[in-house]
């Protein structure tokens, strides 16, 4: 079969894909829209509450931008209703790509350290995520530590998240810098938290090689690899991941904007599906990054000449790669496969 040809044809495929997305900050997440509000309820904050001017401001310059921006929103999420703003943002953000289901990552820690009552975050998304529910898109949560805060952040966000365990929390995650921050370090939270019956998703092989990808599957019990773009240069390690059948949450125009591949062109996802890895596509933190799920899958279809089958196998793995129960997977699972089945060729 002929690849997808990077046109109309494509694009309406992807958006009507039922797509899940695995790897998606919550702060990260914010569309300028949800800025604007938020800004305009905090003018004190000094963020652009003109949407000229914050647009011009939100717009990825280079990493460093990137940072000013992210903890820029940061500082303007301090309730309960910011929390809510944020997280109904980012559902309707989701519904209108097609997409059912959500695992988002969330960053208890920061947001305690700045002052927000613990109840108005747990508030926040439990009252967001039933908004989302009713946009047709399921919110699951992923607490994670902020690594770069070191081990009390991993006791206080384990300890958080033990305590409160909120409805739709279903894994333990590990972010920020990776250089000079080992995995090894949080293994006593890992431990707990999956005692506790969570999944372990920390970041690994992003900004670092291999070593940290290993690291995070012996020392972490990874089940998923946020990232995981350097196990590439490790053939044992992509043999390892596929006959482990231990998923990868690619975020593929992160890693171009963040200076970890220089184009879509040079992303290892190609050699990652050649070696039988479970490849799934996200976003990370997709409006600061000028991102979208529907936008992934057409890059890295047109890019890599996939076929309709391929990039319906993508979006299977992402179902396959979640923490849903059995029988919402097959629902979702029978939906993609009604999507292909009708197709003897590809798009012209």
């Amino acid at each position: 079969m002929p690849g997808i040809r990077t046109g109309q044809a494509l694009r309406a495929f992807a958006h009507a894909l039922p797509k899940v997305e695995l790897h998606v900050h919550l702060v990260g997440s914010a569309s300028l829209p949800t800025v604007l509000e938020l800004a305009r309820r905090r003018p004190a904050a000094g963020v652009p509450t003109d949407e000229r001017e914050l647009a011009e401001f939100f717009t990825f310059r280079d990493f460093a931008h990137f940072l000013t921006v992210y903890l820029a929103v940061t500082s303007l999420v301090r309730d309960r209703h910011d929390v809510h703003t944020l997280v109904t943002g980012l559902a309707a953000d989701l519904a209108a790509q097609n997409c059912r289901y959500a695992e988002v990552t969330v960053t208890p820690y920061n947001h305690l350290l700045d002052g927000m009552p613990g109840d108005d975050l747990l508030a926040g998304l439990a009252t967001g995520r039933a908004r989302a529910a009713e946009l047709g898109v399921e919110l699951a949560w992923c607490f994670d530590i902020p690594g770069e805060k070191g081990i009390r952040a991993g006791q206080e966000t384990l300890v958080f998240a033990l305590r409160e365990r909120p409805e739709g929390l279903v894994s333990f995650g590990l972010g920020g810098p990776e250089l000079g921050v080992g995995r090894a370090r949080f293994e006593p939270y890992f431990t707990r938290a999956r005692e506790a019956g969570l999944h372990s998703v920390p970041h690994a092989g992003e900004t670092t090689g291999p070593a940290t990808i290993w690291s995070a599957l012996h020392d972490l019990g990874a089940e998923r690899i946020g990232h995981g773009t350097s196990c590439a240069s490790d053939p044992a390690l992509l043999e390892h991941l596929a006959a482990h059948r231990i998923p990868l949450e690619v975020c593929p125009t992160s890693n171009v904007r963040t200076g970890q591949v220089p184009d879509l062109a040079a992303h290892p996802v190609r050699r990652m599906l050649d070696h039988g890895v479970v490849v799934t596509l996200n976003t990370d933190d997709p409006p600061m990054f000028g991102a979208t799920l529907t936008g992934e899958y057409v890059a890295v279809a047109g890019t890599l000449g996939l076929t309709a089958a391929e990039l319906a196998r993508l979006a299977e793995n992402a179902v396959e790669a979640s923490f849903l129960d059995e029988q919402r997977k097959a629902v979702l699972r029978n939906e993609i496969t009604e999507m292909t089945l009708p197709r003897t060729t590809d798009f012209a």
